[in-house]
């Protein structure tokens, strides 16, 4: 008799299915929403930063820069 109630009790119908499935996904959409958001929002704020006259000075600067490897440019 207890078998019969436990399996039962973890049958999961086709609409409580539906139901959690659509729950998941509008989940992951609002997570894609915030993300989008943000990207845009990174993007305008670099294309600012990129218009400075910080970063204009320094890439009509005429110094050495480093090559970012560590041994030189060997």
């Amino acid at each position: 008799m207890f078998m019969q109630l436990l399996t039962k009790a973890l049958i999961v119908t086709t609409t409580q299915l539906t139901i959690i499935l659509i729950l998941v996904a509008s989940v992951f959409l609002v997570l894609i929403a915030i993300a989008i958001i943000k990207m845009y929002k990174l993007k305008a704020e670099n294309k600012k930063l990129m218009q400075t006259n910080a970063f204009k000075d320094y890439e009509n600067s005429n110094e050495e820069r480093p090559s970012g490897h560590l041994y030189g440019d060997n």
